[in-house]
């Protein structure tokens, strides 16, 4: 889904795309001229590997998470030092590029196994 900076609304709108078992959703609006405020949940089911073993495995998703869209380049003096800024290309908001990148952090993360966390003795293997 995307939509352009320029017709975001000043009152909140809801959106909601899935991916896969993924569930994206939450509200936006535009809190200044080139400023978005973001709202969003996730939750769904997602494959991650273990930093361990390396097997994959099922991790459940329920995440909220508050962004601030940019249209363009903003000053870090008026950013907070709690806000998470994405600074949005081409006057364009992306929520599946969105979506995604939060998707790769997730994964990017140290998950272990339950196979692992059962086993305290288990050293991690090299793969």
């Amino acid at each position: 889904m995307k939509i352009e900076f320029k017709k975001v609304p000043s009152i909140q709108k809801e959106f909601s795309i899935k991916l896969d078992s993924v569930e994206f959703s939450g509200t936006f609006c535009k809190i200044a001229q080139n400023l978005v405020k973001l709202n969003t949940t996730i939750v769904g089911k997602l494959s991650v590997d273990c930093c361990k073993c390396g097997e994959e495995h099922t991790i459940e998703l329920d995440e909220s998470q508050e962004f601030i869209l940019s249209d363009g380049e903003l000053s870090s003096d008026k950013i907070k030092d709690d806000e998470i800024v994405i600074e949005v290309e081409n006057h364009i908001i992306d929520f599946d590029e969105i979506l995604m990148s939060e998707l790769e952090s997730i994964r990017s993360d140290y998950h272990v196994c339950p196979v692992c966390q059962e086993n305290d003795n288990y050293v991690d293997v090299e793969y």
